[in-house]
């Protein structure tokens, strides 16, 4: 992998999903390489922040503020990126939120916002790059996907099926760019695992619980996926080991690995975490926190898991 810090000089890179996580990992990265960064999502000081880091450290930046979900949005944002820059040769569709809980808890308009941001949002945002790419005969469509792409899992039923979407999303457009001959046009899913950033604390969550998982991983993981499919794109890209584990195991045995990871889900999630009150989370209003990149959720599940075997010491009331 090369450390060149001017790699990406004279890209252009949209990046949805930027005001935080790996969204905003990946846009600061790219812009201390030298892009020229085009950040998009909800909440604008946030974006503006980014965009001052990336100028500081020798990158340029544009602040699109986008909801991904509106379709005329996203076309502004293409727009308004080959406007200031001329072409867009970069595009990331990592804007996503989650529900977390039994299917059944949340309500209609929950799974239908969910939809269109996770599922519509990326095929709106991915028609746009496409659109300019056919017209520059390349460009390379970097869209996230989740190892739930491949592994549907429970309590997140419906985020499960936004992604397999995605997933399949990326395969139907990598034979379209086949038969067309247009070879210097790529698309990448990128599939992590578990991460901890901001997502779980944005999440929609009807389980009762704080919202959480095993094993997560360190979110520099899925950055540093990204711009690697950037330099080299490849068609699917499973994150860490436990991604690619997960990946390859349900092409040999998809039912136990559904439930392996059905089990690792009701454990953590249901069984073990704290009491929640039910919440819509950020998809219908944006929050003001979670705006890092690592959120803090592995220490703050080390601490929870200590408390919890701590009362599971004492001694019963009699």
């Amino acid at each position: 992998m090369t450390s060149q810090s001017n790699e990406f000089q004279d890209r252009v890179i949209v990046v949805t999903g930027s005001s935080s996580g790996f969204g905003k990992g990946a846009a600061l990265a790219f812009g201390a390489k030298g892009a020229s960064v085009v950040l998009a999502a909800r909440r604008t000081s946030l974006l503006e922040g980014a965009a001052s880091e990336i100028k500081a450290s020798g990158g340029d930046a544009l602040v699109v503020t986008t909801d991904v979900a509106d379709a005329e949005q996203i076309r502004y944002l293409a727009e308004q990126t080959v406007a200031r820059f001329g072409r867009i040769d970069i595009w990331v569709n990592n804007a996503g939120v989650g529900v977390i809980g039994p299917f059944e808890n949340a309500p209609a308009e929950d799974y239908s916002r969910l939809i269109d941001i996770n599922l519509k949002g990326v095929v709106f945002g991915s028609l746009s790059a496409m659109q300019r790419f056919r017209i520059q005969g390349a460009g390379t469509l970097i869209n996230v996907g989740s190892i739930d792409s491949e592994v549907p899992l429970a309590y997140q039923a419906a985020y499960s099926a936004t992604k397999a979407g995605v997933l399949s999303l990326g395969r139907a457009l990598n034979e379209e760019i086949r038969l067309s001959g247009q070879e210097k046009i790529k698309v990448a899913t990128v599939m992590p695992w578990a991460i901890d950033t901001p997502w779980w604390g944005h999440a929609a969550n009807y389980s009762g619980g704080t919202p959480r998982m095993g094993a997560m991983d360190d979110p520099q993981k899925v950055v540093d996926a990204i711009l690697e499919m950037a330099r080299d794109p490849k068609e699917e890209c499973p994150v860490g080991w436990k991604g690619k584990g997960s990946y390859a195991s349900h092409k040999l045995m998809p039912g136990t690995t559904e439930r392996i990871s059905a089990n690792l889900a009701h454990h953590y999630q249901i069984e073990t975490a704290p009491p929640a009150p039910a919440t819509k989370g950020t998809l219908f209003t944006p929050m003001m926190s979670g705006t890092g990149i690592d959120d803090g959720v592995r220490e703050r599940m080390e601490r929870e898991e200590r408390a919890r075997k701590i009362v599971q010491k004492l001694p019963e009331e009699k």
